[in-house]
């Protein structure tokens, strides 16, 4: 459960946040994602009022405040601030007036500011809080970005997922994460991936050591998170395994309850694994416009030996008459 103080820490730059009163609450637990307006609350209207929630006061709710008498106001903020709020936010750079402030301290409520819009600060806290309390797990491999498509490469140590990552960042594509992704979801079946603050935007190369790619190639090579759209497995070349030659049946990894398109990528000497591994996020893009080149060769096969078959029923009819 996330706490204030981690929130603070943590998204106090996204969210351009001030300390304004209720320091001593920074412990208190945010114990859901939802962000609300007083709204009504500030009424006297609290039936359907939930005093979990973090609040978020717009010019709306400041105008109407100072509005009230010292002591309605007083009364109407005691309605909806209680020990369960978690903390209170005060949108467009607008002054707290002294009885939002005197009632937060009294509660050990974190109050805070924020220059961002009330709508702003609102969607952003919402998605932020979503990711942060989201289903999460780690997993080894490596998170690139190629032509749009988030693609993790996975496979056996010394296999050489790094090693791609490094050729396709050459060809101009990003690196999000190599060696250990998290990963977590968002709105629903998104899966999306980033790397450690401690490891980001490295990456480990057999026989070169620790290189910073940012540093190398420029920020236009990295990127923070991106979405996992599909997943290529590296593995050695077995001649005793049949390789699916065609691509009609798409498999499938599950991950987190999210379904993602999976990939066997055999590797052997002379094979050009950085151009195959574009060629698939290619495909992929081409598929999800509905275009599957598979899929449209079979159609044609079908057609044509249907076509053949015809042709062969209407020759056997030919010689049957002749003959009768």
């Amino acid at each position: 459960m996330l706490d204030v103080a981690h929130f603070f820490k943590n998204y106090q730059r996204d969210l351009t946040l001030q300390l304004v009163a209720g320091g001593e609450g920074l412990k208190k637990k945010i114990k859901t994602p939802e962000v609300h307006r007083p709204g009504l609350g500030l009424t006297g209207f609290l039936k359907t009022y939930s005093p979990d929630r973090i609040l978020i006061f717009g010019k709306a709710e400041i105008l109407y405040l100072r509005e009230l008498s010292l002591e309605l106001s007083r009364v109407r903020l005691d309605g909806i601030l209680t020990q369960k709020t978690p903390l209170v936010i005060v949108s467009r750079r607008l002054v707290p007036p002294q009885e939002l402030i005197a009632s937060c301290k009294k509660r050990r409520i974190p109050l805070f500011r924020s220059p961002l819009t009330t709508r702003d600060l609102s969607s952003r806290i919402s998605s932020l809080l979503k990711r942060e309390t989201s289903p999460a797990m780690t997993c080894h491999g490596t998170l690139v970005e190629a032509f749009g498509v988030g693609v993790l490469i996975q496979g056996d140590s010394a296999i050489g997922k790094s090693e791609t990552a490094l050729g396709l960042i050459e060809h101009g594509h990003r690196l999000i994460s190599d060696d250990i992704v998290q990963i977590g979801v968002r709105e629903g079946n998104i899966l999306e991936g980033s790397g450690p603050e401690l490891t980001r935007h490295l990456m480990e190369i057999r026989g070169i050591g620790i290189i910073n790619v940012a540093h190398l190639y420029g920020a236009v090579c990295v990127r923070d998170r991106k979405s996992i759209d599909l997943i290529v497995k590296l593995e050695a070349w077995d001649d005793r395994h049949f390789y699916d030659r065609v691509g009609l049946e798409e498999k499938y990894c599950e991950m987190l309850g999210v379904k993602v398109p999976i990939h066997l990528l055999p590797l052997k000497p002379g094979r050009d694994v950085v151009l195959l591994l574009e060629t698939i996020a290619l495909n992929h893009r081409l598929k999800k416009r509905g275009l599957d080149s598979a899929k449209e060769f079979n159609t044609k096969l079908l057609q044509a030996i249907a076509k053949k078959q015809k042709k062969q029923g209407s020759r056997l009819q030919s010689i049957l008459r002749e003959k009768g």
